[in-house]
Protein backbone atom coordinates (compact mmCIF):
# COMPACT_ATOMS: atom_id res chain seq x y z
CA UNK A 1 0.00 0.00 0.00
CA UNK A 2 0.73 3.75 0.03
CA UNK A 3 3.71 4.75 2.17
CA UNK A 4 1.59 7.61 2.53
CA UNK A 5 -2.06 7.12 2.26
CA UNK A 6 -3.00 3.61 2.21
CA UNK A 7 -6.38 3.54 0.10
CA UNK A 8 -9.88 2.62 1.81
CA UNK A 9 -9.81 -1.44 2.85
CA UNK A 10 -13.60 -2.00 3.61
CA UNK A 11 -14.68 -1.66 -0.43
CA UNK A 12 -17.63 -3.15 -1.53
CA UNK A 13 -16.12 -4.25 -4.35
CA UNK A 14 -12.94 -5.28 -5.81
CA UNK A 15 -10.27 -3.26 -7.82
CA UNK A 16 -9.23 -5.07 -10.52
CA UNK A 17 -6.73 -3.00 -12.53
CA UNK A 18 -3.79 0.05 -11.96
CA UNK A 19 -4.43 3.53 -13.01
CA UNK A 20 -6.72 3.60 -16.02
CA UNK A 21 -7.46 6.95 -15.91
CA UNK A 22 -6.16 10.30 -13.94
CA UNK A 23 -9.06 12.52 -13.08
CA UNK A 24 -9.35 15.49 -10.88
CA UNK A 25 -7.44 14.75 -7.96
CA UNK A 26 -8.35 11.19 -8.39
CA UNK A 27 -7.05 8.07 -9.67
CA UNK A 28 -9.90 5.76 -11.91
CA UNK A 29 -9.47 2.24 -11.44
CA UNK A 30 -11.52 -0.49 -13.37
CA UNK A 31 -13.17 -2.58 -10.55
CA UNK A 32 -15.78 -6.12 -10.06
CA UNK A 33 -18.26 -6.99 -7.46
CA UNK A 34 -17.51 -8.64 -4.67
CA UNK A 35 -19.61 -11.83 -5.80
CA UNK A 36 -19.00 -11.80 -9.51
CA UNK A 37 -16.73 -11.21 -12.20
CA UNK A 38 -19.02 -8.74 -13.86
CA UNK A 39 -19.75 -6.10 -14.50
CA UNK A 40 -16.87 -4.06 -14.72
CA UNK A 41 -16.89 -0.97 -13.84
CA UNK A 42 -14.98 2.67 -12.92
CA UNK A 43 -13.89 3.51 -9.52
CA UNK A 44 -13.03 7.19 -8.55
CA UNK A 45 -10.77 7.73 -5.87
CA UNK A 46 -10.36 11.16 -4.99
CA UNK A 47 -8.00 12.03 -2.02
CA UNK A 48 -9.98 14.66 -0.48
CA UNK A 49 -7.30 16.31 1.20
CA UNK A 50 -5.07 16.81 -1.82
CA UNK A 51 -8.37 18.01 -3.88
CA UNK A 52 -9.03 20.62 -1.33
CA UNK A 53 -5.13 21.98 -0.91
CA UNK A 54 -4.49 21.45 -4.57
CA UNK A 55 -7.53 21.55 -6.77
CA UNK A 56 -8.70 25.11 -5.46
CA UNK A 57 -11.73 23.24 -4.76
CA UNK A 58 -14.22 23.09 -2.04
CA UNK A 59 -15.13 19.96 0.17
CA UNK A 60 -18.87 21.51 -0.22
CA UNK A 61 -18.20 20.92 -4.03
CA UNK A 62 -16.78 17.71 -3.85
CA UNK A 63 -19.53 16.16 -2.09
CA UNK A 64 -22.07 18.38 -4.59
CA UNK A 65 -20.35 15.83 -7.62
CA UNK A 66 -21.65 13.32 -5.97
CA UNK A 67 -24.94 14.69 -5.09
CA UNK A 68 -25.57 16.03 -8.94
CA UNK A 69 -24.35 13.28 -10.35
CA UNK A 70 -26.55 10.74 -8.82
CA UNK A 71 -29.55 13.43 -9.42
CA UNK A 72 -28.73 13.11 -13.21
CA UNK A 73 -30.07 9.46 -13.64
CA UNK A 74 -29.67 6.78 -16.49
CA UNK A 75 -28.93 8.90 -20.19
CA UNK A 76 -26.94 7.09 -22.72
CA UNK A 77 -24.93 10.03 -23.05
CA UNK A 78 -24.17 10.22 -19.57
CA UNK A 79 -21.49 8.21 -17.41
CA UNK A 80 -24.21 6.15 -15.45
CA UNK A 81 -23.59 7.19 -11.50
CA UNK A 82 -23.73 3.72 -9.24
CA UNK A 83 -22.58 4.50 -5.97
CA UNK A 84 -20.35 6.65 -3.65
CA UNK A 85 -18.70 6.14 -0.29
CA UNK A 86 -16.04 7.88 1.48
CA UNK A 87 -13.85 7.79 4.91
CA UNK A 88 -11.67 10.38 6.47
CA UNK A 89 -8.84 10.41 3.52
CA UNK A 90 -10.98 8.98 0.56
CA UNK A 91 -14.26 9.61 -1.26
CA UNK A 92 -14.83 7.10 -4.07
CA UNK A 93 -17.22 7.11 -6.80
CA UNK A 94 -18.64 4.09 -8.43
CA UNK A 95 -19.33 4.87 -12.03
CA UNK A 96 -20.14 3.29 -15.73
CA UNK A 97 -16.96 2.64 -17.66
CA UNK A 98 -16.02 3.64 -20.82
CA UNK A 99 -14.68 1.27 -22.72
CA UNK A 100 -13.63 3.57 -25.54
CA UNK A 101 -11.91 5.81 -24.08
CA UNK A 102 -11.57 9.39 -24.80
CA UNK A 103 -13.43 10.56 -28.24
CA UNK A 104 -10.83 13.48 -28.73
CA UNK A 105 -7.79 10.87 -28.27
CA UNK A 106 -9.49 9.45 -32.13
CA UNK A 107 -9.61 12.88 -33.71
CA UNK A 108 -6.76 14.06 -35.32
CA UNK A 109 -5.60 17.50 -34.32
CA UNK A 110 -5.74 20.28 -36.82
CA UNK A 111 -7.69 18.76 -38.92
CA UNK A 112 -10.90 17.35 -37.33
CA UNK A 113 -12.93 14.80 -38.21
CA UNK A 114 -15.38 14.12 -41.19
CA UNK A 115 -18.60 16.11 -41.46
CA UNK A 116 -20.69 13.15 -40.68
CA UNK A 117 -18.76 11.71 -37.96
CA UNK A 118 -18.87 15.43 -36.61
CA UNK A 119 -22.58 15.19 -36.47
CA UNK A 120 -23.10 12.23 -34.62
CA UNK A 121 -21.30 13.28 -31.88
CA UNK A 122 -23.01 16.81 -31.38
CA UNK A 123 -26.08 15.42 -31.71
CA UNK A 124 -25.23 12.88 -28.97
CA UNK A 125 -23.13 16.06 -26.98
CA UNK A 126 -26.22 17.95 -26.86
CA UNK A 127 -28.62 15.26 -25.78
CA UNK A 128 -26.79 14.43 -23.09
CA UNK A 129 -26.48 18.12 -21.92
CA UNK A 130 -29.87 18.88 -22.38
CA UNK A 131 -31.23 16.09 -20.60
CA UNK A 132 -28.84 17.53 -17.81
CA UNK A 133 -30.51 21.13 -18.45
CA UNK A 134 -34.07 19.40 -17.84
CA UNK A 135 -32.67 17.86 -14.07
CA UNK A 136 -32.03 21.68 -13.21
CA UNK A 137 -28.09 21.02 -13.61
CA UNK A 138 -25.53 22.60 -15.89
CA UNK A 139 -21.88 20.99 -16.07
CA UNK A 140 -20.02 24.13 -16.51
CA UNK A 141 -16.79 22.34 -17.47
CA UNK A 142 -17.37 21.39 -21.26
CA UNK A 143 -14.38 20.01 -22.81
CA UNK A 144 -12.59 17.57 -24.65
CA UNK A 145 -11.39 15.99 -21.64
CA UNK A 146 -15.07 15.41 -20.18
CA UNK A 147 -15.78 13.46 -23.23
CA UNK A 148 -15.17 9.44 -23.56
CA UNK A 149 -16.75 6.70 -25.69
CA UNK A 150 -18.70 3.61 -24.94
CA UNK A 151 -17.70 0.24 -26.20
CA UNK A 152 -19.82 0.75 -29.10
CA UNK A 153 -18.52 4.61 -29.54
CA UNK A 154 -21.49 6.49 -28.48
CA UNK A 155 -20.91 9.55 -26.54
CA UNK A 156 -20.36 9.52 -22.70
CA UNK A 157 -20.49 13.02 -20.59
CA UNK A 158 -18.05 12.78 -17.71
CA UNK A 159 -16.77 14.40 -14.98
CA UNK A 160 -19.29 16.32 -12.93
CA UNK A 161 -16.82 18.42 -10.20
CA UNK A 162 -17.80 21.44 -11.50
CA UNK A 163 -21.65 21.18 -12.55
CA UNK A 164 -23.65 23.31 -10.19
CA UNK A 165 -28.21 23.03 -9.45
CA UNK A 166 -29.35 26.05 -11.84
CA UNK A 167 -33.28 25.83 -11.59
CA UNK A 168 -35.08 23.89 -8.90
CA UNK A 169 -38.70 23.93 -8.38
CA UNK A 170 -39.07 26.88 -11.00
CA UNK A 171 -36.47 28.55 -9.84
CA UNK A 172 -33.28 29.61 -11.70
CA UNK A 173 -29.82 30.33 -10.14
CA UNK A 174 -27.28 32.56 -11.83
CA UNK A 175 -23.53 32.22 -10.60
CA UNK A 176 -20.08 33.91 -10.31
CA UNK A 177 -17.68 31.11 -10.39
CA UNK A 178 -14.89 31.28 -12.59
CA UNK A 179 -14.60 27.82 -13.57
CA UNK A 180 -13.30 25.51 -16.89
CA UNK A 181 -11.12 25.76 -19.64
CA UNK A 182 -10.33 29.06 -21.37
CA UNK A 183 -10.52 27.95 -24.73
CA UNK A 184 -14.18 26.73 -24.22
CA UNK A 185 -16.01 29.17 -21.29
CA UNK A 186 -17.72 31.73 -22.41
CA UNK A 187 -17.16 35.55 -22.23
CA UNK A 188 -19.32 36.42 -19.42
CA UNK A 189 -17.48 33.73 -17.56
CA UNK A 190 -14.60 36.05 -17.62
CA UNK A 191 -16.40 38.68 -17.28
CA UNK A 192 -17.13 37.49 -13.47
CA UNK A 193 -12.93 37.72 -12.93
CA UNK A 194 -13.09 41.61 -13.15
CA UNK A 195 -15.60 42.68 -11.30
CA UNK A 196 -15.87 42.76 -7.31
CA UNK A 197 -17.78 40.23 -5.99
CA UNK A 198 -18.93 42.00 -2.82
CA UNK A 199 -20.68 44.36 -5.14
CA UNK A 200 -24.54 44.39 -4.60
CA UNK A 201 -24.47 44.18 -8.75
CA UNK A 202 -21.72 41.98 -9.50
CA UNK A 203 -21.63 40.22 -12.60
CA UNK A 204 -23.09 36.90 -12.94
CA UNK A 205 -23.84 34.09 -15.78
CA UNK A 206 -26.58 31.59 -16.20
CA UNK A 207 -25.10 28.02 -16.21
CA UNK A 208 -26.89 26.34 -18.87
CA UNK A 209 -26.04 28.68 -21.30
CA UNK A 210 -22.80 28.98 -20.71
CA UNK A 211 -22.95 25.32 -21.40
CA UNK A 212 -24.67 26.15 -24.84
CA UNK A 213 -21.51 28.05 -25.96
CA UNK A 214 -19.30 25.26 -24.76
CA UNK A 215 -21.51 23.10 -27.31
CA UNK A 216 -20.70 25.51 -29.36
CA UNK A 217 -16.72 25.99 -29.23
CA UNK A 218 -16.71 21.78 -29.33
CA UNK A 219 -18.50 20.93 -32.32
CA UNK A 220 -16.08 23.61 -33.62
CA UNK A 221 -13.17 21.67 -32.67
CA UNK A 222 -14.77 18.38 -34.05
CA UNK A 223 -15.04 19.80 -37.67
CA UNK A 224 -11.46 22.19 -37.67
CA UNK A 225 -9.10 20.11 -35.11
CA UNK A 226 -8.92 22.94 -33.27
CA UNK A 227 -9.92 25.77 -30.82
CA UNK A 228 -10.99 29.35 -32.71
CA UNK A 229 -8.89 31.00 -29.85
CA UNK A 230 -7.41 30.84 -26.42
CA UNK A 231 -9.63 32.72 -24.71
CA UNK A 232 -12.49 34.60 -25.50
CA UNK A 233 -11.49 38.06 -24.24
CA UNK A 234 -10.07 40.94 -25.40
CA UNK A 235 -6.18 39.91 -24.95
CA UNK A 236 -7.10 37.35 -27.86
CA UNK A 237 -6.82 38.33 -31.56
CA UNK A 238 -9.13 35.62 -33.10
CA UNK A 239 -12.05 36.08 -30.82
CA UNK A 240 -11.86 40.17 -31.35
CA UNK A 241 -12.08 39.16 -35.09
CA UNK A 242 -15.07 37.30 -34.53
CA UNK A 243 -16.44 40.06 -32.00
CA UNK A 244 -15.87 42.90 -34.46
CA UNK A 245 -17.55 40.89 -37.60
CA UNK A 246 -20.47 39.33 -36.26
CA UNK A 247 -19.27 36.31 -36.40
CA UNK A 248 -18.25 36.32 -39.55
CA UNK A 249 -14.40 35.99 -38.94
CA UNK A 250 -11.34 36.38 -41.22
CA UNK A 251 -9.31 33.53 -39.35
CA UNK A 252 -8.44 30.93 -41.62
CA UNK A 253 -9.89 28.39 -39.08
CA UNK A 254 -13.43 29.44 -39.73
CA UNK A 255 -13.26 29.19 -43.68
CA UNK A 256 -12.80 25.32 -43.00
CA UNK A 257 -16.10 25.24 -41.04
CA UNK A 258 -18.59 23.60 -43.78
CA UNK A 259 -21.16 26.65 -44.86
CA UNK A 260 -24.15 25.18 -43.33
CA UNK A 261 -22.62 25.02 -39.88
CA UNK A 262 -21.69 28.24 -39.67
CA UNK A 263 -24.74 29.90 -38.83
CA UNK A 264 -25.36 26.97 -35.94
CA UNK A 265 -22.02 27.98 -34.31
CA UNK A 266 -22.57 31.85 -34.80
CA UNK A 267 -26.07 30.89 -32.90
CA UNK A 268 -24.55 28.50 -30.41
CA UNK A 269 -21.99 31.09 -29.91
CA UNK A 270 -23.65 34.40 -29.66
CA UNK A 271 -21.63 37.09 -27.45
CA UNK A 272 -25.00 38.12 -26.03
CA UNK A 273 -26.03 35.28 -23.23
CA UNK A 274 -29.53 36.31 -24.36
CA UNK A 275 -29.50 35.85 -28.15
CA UNK A 276 -27.68 32.73 -27.41
CA UNK A 277 -29.58 29.59 -29.33
CA UNK A 278 -31.79 27.36 -26.89
CA UNK A 279 -31.76 23.48 -27.45
CA UNK A 280 -34.82 23.66 -29.23
CA UNK A 281 -33.59 25.93 -31.79
CA UNK A 282 -30.60 23.84 -32.29
CA UNK A 283 -32.62 21.30 -33.16
CA UNK A 284 -34.72 22.95 -35.75
CA UNK A 285 -31.25 24.00 -37.23
CA UNK A 286 -30.70 22.84 -40.77
CA UNK A 287 -27.35 21.24 -40.10
CA UNK A 288 -28.63 19.75 -37.29
CA UNK A 289 -31.18 18.01 -38.79
CA UNK A 290 -29.36 17.02 -42.09
CA UNK A 291 -29.72 12.97 -43.37
CA UNK A 292 -26.16 11.41 -42.43
CA UNK A 293 -25.88 8.08 -43.73
CA UNK A 294 -23.84 7.21 -40.53
CA UNK A 295 -26.97 6.77 -38.40
CA UNK A 296 -30.05 4.61 -38.11
CA UNK A 297 -34.20 6.28 -38.75
CA UNK A 298 -33.78 6.45 -34.72
CA UNK A 299 -30.61 8.30 -34.24
CA UNK A 300 -28.36 5.24 -32.98
CA UNK A 301 -25.38 4.51 -34.71
CA UNK A 302 -25.60 2.10 -38.09
CA UNK A 303 -22.44 0.38 -37.94
CA UNK A 304 -19.94 0.89 -35.00
CA UNK A 305 -17.27 -0.62 -36.43
CA UNK A 306 -16.91 0.92 -39.34
CA UNK A 307 -17.19 4.35 -37.45
CA UNK A 308 -13.71 2.98 -35.71
CA UNK A 309 -12.23 2.57 -38.82
CA UNK A 310 -13.08 5.50 -40.62
CA UNK A 311 -11.88 7.61 -37.23
CA UNK A 312 -8.81 5.76 -37.58
CA UNK A 313 -8.43 6.80 -40.99
CA UNK A 314 -8.14 10.18 -39.97
CA UNK A 315 -5.11 9.68 -37.95
CA UNK A 316 -1.75 10.22 -40.01
CA UNK A 317 1.46 11.47 -38.96
CA UNK A 318 3.59 11.94 -41.64
CA UNK A 319 7.85 10.91 -40.27
CA UNK A 320 8.55 13.32 -43.16
CA UNK A 321 8.01 16.45 -41.79
CA UNK A 322 9.61 18.74 -39.97
CA UNK A 323 8.24 19.76 -36.79
CA UNK A 324 7.25 23.70 -36.76
CA UNK A 325 9.61 25.31 -34.62
CA UNK A 326 6.92 28.94 -34.00
CA UNK A 327 5.67 26.84 -31.06
CA UNK A 328 7.97 26.01 -28.21
CA UNK A 329 6.37 24.09 -25.10
CA UNK A 330 7.78 26.92 -22.17
CA UNK A 331 8.13 25.45 -19.34
CA UNK A 332 6.19 25.59 -16.02
CA UNK A 333 6.72 26.83 -12.71
CA UNK A 334 8.90 24.40 -10.98
CA UNK A 335 6.43 24.11 -7.61
CA UNK A 336 4.54 21.20 -8.56
CA UNK A 337 1.88 22.58 -6.73
CA UNK A 338 1.50 25.76 -8.67
CA UNK A 339 -0.09 25.83 -12.16
CA UNK A 340 1.79 29.08 -13.84
CA UNK A 341 -0.02 28.96 -17.05
CA UNK A 342 -1.72 31.74 -18.76
CA UNK A 343 -4.67 31.93 -16.05
CA UNK A 344 -3.09 30.77 -13.14
CA UNK A 345 -4.98 30.74 -9.81
CA UNK A 346 -8.33 32.31 -12.07
CA UNK A 347 -10.06 28.97 -12.45
CA UNK A 348 -11.64 26.15 -10.29
CA UNK A 349 -10.19 23.04 -11.84
CA UNK A 350 -11.07 19.52 -12.11
CA UNK A 351 -8.08 19.00 -13.49
CA UNK A 352 -4.97 17.95 -11.53
CA UNK A 353 -2.53 20.50 -11.02
CA UNK A 354 0.52 18.37 -11.20
CA UNK A 355 1.56 14.99 -12.13
CA UNK A 356 2.05 14.15 -8.77
CA UNK A 357 -0.46 12.68 -5.72
CA UNK A 358 -0.06 11.93 -2.44
CA UNK A 359 0.32 8.12 -3.28
CA UNK A 360 3.77 7.44 -4.31
CA UNK A 361 3.57 3.49 -5.07
CA UNK A 362 2.96 1.30 -7.50
CA UNK A 363 -0.90 0.92 -7.27
CA UNK A 364 -0.93 4.28 -8.69
CA UNK A 365 1.07 3.16 -11.63
CA UNK A 366 -0.69 2.80 -15.55
CA UNK A 367 -2.28 -0.09 -16.46
CA UNK A 368 0.12 -1.11 -19.16
CA UNK A 369 -2.17 -2.09 -22.76
CA UNK A 370 -1.56 -5.42 -23.68
CA UNK A 371 -0.20 -6.89 -27.68
CA UNK A 372 -3.43 -7.78 -29.63
CA UNK A 373 -0.32 -9.55 -31.60
CA UNK A 374 1.04 -12.56 -29.85
CA UNK A 375 1.37 -15.02 -32.45
CA UNK A 376 4.64 -16.88 -33.43
CA UNK A 377 4.27 -18.25 -37.10
CA UNK A 378 5.24 -22.34 -36.27
CA UNK A 379 5.98 -22.81 -39.79
CA UNK A 380 9.72 -20.50 -39.04
CA UNK A 381 12.77 -21.50 -37.20
CA UNK A 382 12.59 -20.00 -33.43
CA UNK A 383 15.19 -17.35 -33.45
CA UNK A 384 15.61 -16.72 -37.29
CA UNK A 385 15.87 -13.22 -38.65
CA UNK A 386 12.44 -13.91 -40.73
CA UNK A 387 10.37 -15.06 -37.80
CA UNK A 388 11.60 -11.88 -35.76
CA UNK A 389 10.79 -10.10 -39.01
CA UNK A 390 7.58 -11.49 -39.01
CA UNK A 391 7.07 -10.63 -35.26
CA UNK A 392 7.70 -7.04 -35.42
CA UNK A 393 5.44 -6.60 -38.98
CA UNK A 394 2.30 -8.74 -36.65
CA UNK A 395 2.63 -4.93 -34.78
CA UNK A 396 0.49 -3.34 -37.65
CA UNK A 397 -2.58 -4.90 -35.65
CA UNK A 398 -2.13 -2.90 -33.07
CA UNK A 399 -4.58 0.05 -33.45
CA UNK A 400 -2.07 2.91 -32.99
CA UNK A 401 0.26 1.12 -35.61
CA UNK A 402 -2.67 2.66 -38.44
CA UNK A 403 -1.38 6.10 -37.77
CA UNK A 404 2.07 5.29 -39.52
CA UNK A 405 1.12 3.28 -41.77
CA UNK A 406 1.52 3.99 -45.88
CA UNK A 407 -2.09 3.37 -45.78
CA UNK A 408 -4.92 5.35 -43.86
CA UNK A 409 -6.82 3.68 -41.06
CA UNK A 410 -6.62 0.31 -39.72
CA UNK A 411 -5.46 -2.92 -40.93
CA UNK A 412 -7.28 -5.48 -42.70
CA UNK A 413 -6.56 -8.18 -40.43
CA UNK A 414 -7.29 -5.96 -37.46
CA UNK A 415 -10.89 -5.27 -39.30
CA UNK A 416 -11.87 -8.36 -39.89
CA UNK A 417 -11.21 -9.78 -36.34
CA UNK A 418 -12.96 -6.06 -34.77
CA UNK A 419 -16.46 -7.57 -33.25
CA UNK A 420 -17.23 -4.25 -31.58
CA UNK A 421 -15.78 0.01 -31.80
CA UNK A 422 -13.32 -0.63 -29.01
CA UNK A 423 -11.33 -3.73 -30.80
CA UNK A 424 -10.72 -0.59 -33.47
CA UNK A 425 -10.63 2.23 -31.02
CA UNK A 426 -9.71 0.83 -27.99
CA UNK A 427 -9.49 2.44 -24.27
CA UNK A 428 -5.73 3.53 -23.97
CA UNK A 429 -4.24 6.43 -25.62
CA UNK A 430 -3.65 6.36 -29.28
CA UNK A 431 -0.24 8.53 -28.65
CA UNK A 432 1.86 5.39 -28.73
CA UNK A 433 4.71 4.01 -30.48
CA UNK A 434 7.42 1.17 -30.74
CA UNK A 435 10.99 1.06 -31.17
CA UNK A 436 13.03 -1.63 -32.08
CA UNK A 437 16.18 0.31 -30.90
CA UNK A 438 18.03 -0.37 -27.91
CA UNK A 439 16.43 1.34 -24.89
CA UNK A 440 19.48 3.88 -23.95
CA UNK A 441 19.41 5.27 -27.86
CA UNK A 442 15.16 5.50 -27.45
CA UNK A 443 15.63 7.30 -24.65
CA UNK A 444 18.52 9.60 -25.73
CA UNK A 445 16.36 10.44 -29.06
CA UNK A 446 13.66 11.45 -26.64
CA UNK A 447 15.63 14.04 -24.08
CA UNK A 448 16.78 15.41 -27.31
CA UNK A 449 13.66 16.04 -29.03
CA UNK A 450 12.69 17.51 -25.65
CA UNK A 451 14.95 19.98 -25.32
CA UNK A 452 14.94 21.08 -29.45
CA UNK A 453 11.04 21.97 -28.27
CA UNK A 454 11.90 23.44 -24.99
CA UNK A 455 10.50 21.07 -22.40
CA UNK A 456 12.23 21.31 -19.26
CA UNK A 457 13.52 17.93 -18.15
CA UNK A 458 14.51 16.42 -15.06
CA UNK A 459 17.47 14.24 -14.70
CA UNK A 460 16.25 10.46 -15.25
CA UNK A 461 17.70 7.59 -14.44
CA UNK A 462 16.84 4.02 -16.39
CA UNK A 463 16.38 1.11 -14.69
CA UNK A 464 16.74 -1.81 -17.52
CA UNK A 465 14.95 -4.19 -15.37
CA UNK A 466 12.45 -2.39 -13.87
CA UNK A 467 8.53 -1.65 -15.68
CA UNK A 468 8.75 1.36 -16.85
CA UNK A 469 12.18 0.77 -17.94
CA UNK A 470 11.68 5.02 -17.32
CA UNK A 471 8.84 7.54 -16.77
CA UNK A 472 9.81 11.20 -18.69
CA UNK A 473 7.79 13.45 -16.88
CA UNK A 474 6.33 16.80 -18.41
CA UNK A 475 5.22 19.76 -17.57
CA UNK A 476 5.00 22.59 -20.04
CA UNK A 477 2.20 25.32 -21.62
CA UNK A 478 0.85 24.25 -24.96
CA UNK A 479 0.06 26.37 -28.08
CA UNK A 480 -3.05 27.96 -26.13
CA UNK A 481 -1.00 29.04 -23.45
CA UNK A 482 -2.66 26.15 -21.41
CA UNK A 483 -0.91 23.60 -18.60
CA UNK A 484 -0.05 20.55 -20.64
CA UNK A 485 0.90 17.62 -17.95
CA UNK A 486 1.81 13.99 -18.38
CA UNK A 487 4.39 11.29 -18.75
CA UNK A 488 6.55 9.19 -21.40
CA UNK A 489 6.71 5.44 -20.37
CA UNK A 490 9.16 3.40 -22.33
CA UNK A 491 8.51 -0.56 -21.26
CA UNK A 492 8.88 -3.53 -23.33
CA UNK A 493 6.25 -5.66 -24.68
CA UNK A 494 7.29 -9.12 -25.08
CA UNK A 495 6.99 -11.19 -28.26
CA UNK A 496 6.61 -14.78 -28.39
CA UNK A 497 9.46 -17.08 -28.01
CA UNK A 498 11.89 -14.54 -25.92
CA UNK A 499 11.45 -11.16 -29.00
CA UNK A 500 10.35 -7.80 -27.23
CA UNK A 501 10.06 -4.49 -28.27
CA UNK A 502 9.77 -0.97 -26.85
CA UNK A 503 6.50 0.19 -26.18
CA UNK A 504 6.49 3.94 -26.08
CA UNK A 505 3.42 5.29 -24.37
CA UNK A 506 2.43 9.11 -24.31
CA UNK A 507 -0.14 9.36 -20.82
CA UNK A 508 -1.94 12.64 -20.80
CA UNK A 509 -2.36 13.62 -17.09
CA UNK A 510 -3.61 17.83 -17.87
CA UNK A 511 -4.43 19.71 -20.57
CA UNK A 512 -6.60 19.63 -24.44
CA UNK A 513 -6.00 15.92 -25.51
CA UNK A 514 -5.18 18.02 -29.15
CA UNK A 515 -2.45 19.67 -27.92
CA UNK A 516 -0.96 16.75 -26.58
CA UNK A 517 -1.79 14.55 -29.64
CA UNK A 518 0.69 17.63 -31.25
CA UNK A 519 3.07 17.76 -28.82
CA UNK A 520 3.13 13.53 -29.40
CA UNK A 521 3.40 13.89 -33.46
CA UNK A 522 6.09 16.52 -32.84
CA UNK A 523 8.13 14.34 -30.34
CA UNK A 524 7.50 11.45 -32.75
CA UNK A 525 8.70 13.18 -35.83
CA UNK A 526 12.15 14.30 -33.96
CA UNK A 527 12.64 10.65 -32.72
CA UNK A 528 11.16 9.11 -36.11
CA UNK A 529 15.26 7.50 -36.34
CA UNK A 530 13.91 5.28 -33.55
CA UNK A 531 10.26 4.72 -34.40
CA UNK A 532 9.12 1.39 -35.72
CA UNK A 533 7.18 1.20 -39.09
CA UNK A 534 5.71 -2.37 -40.58
CA UNK A 535 7.43 -2.79 -44.19
CA UNK A 536 4.75 -2.17 -46.64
Amino acid sequence: MSQLDPLPKELPFRIISKTVGRGAYASIKKAIPLDSSSPVFAVKLIHKGYATKHGRISAKQLAMEVSLHSHIGQHPNIIEWFASGEDAIWRWIAMEYAEGGDLFDKIEADVGVREDIAQIYFLQLVGGVSFMHSKGVAHRDLKPENILLSQDGSLKLADFGMATMFEYKGQRKTSSTLCGSPPYIAPEILACGRVDKRAPNSAKYSPDLVDIWSCGVILFVLLVGNTPWDEPSSTSWEFGEYVKTSGKSSDPLWERVPLEALSLLRGMMSVDPQKRFTFAQIRQHPWYTRHNPLLTIDGRILDPIALATKMLENLRIDLSHIPTTKHTYLPTSHDPTIDSGLNAGRFSSTQPEAPVTPIVDKDWDWEAPVLRSRALPSSLPTGSYNARRMLLDSLADEPSMSQFSQMPGPSMTLTQQARRFRDICPPESLTRFFSHVPSAHIIQMLSDALHQLNVPLAPVTPNPNSSPIVTIKIRAVDGRRQSLHGEICVDRQPLPDGFEVLDIRFVKIKGDPLEWRRFFKKVVVLCKDGVYVPEA
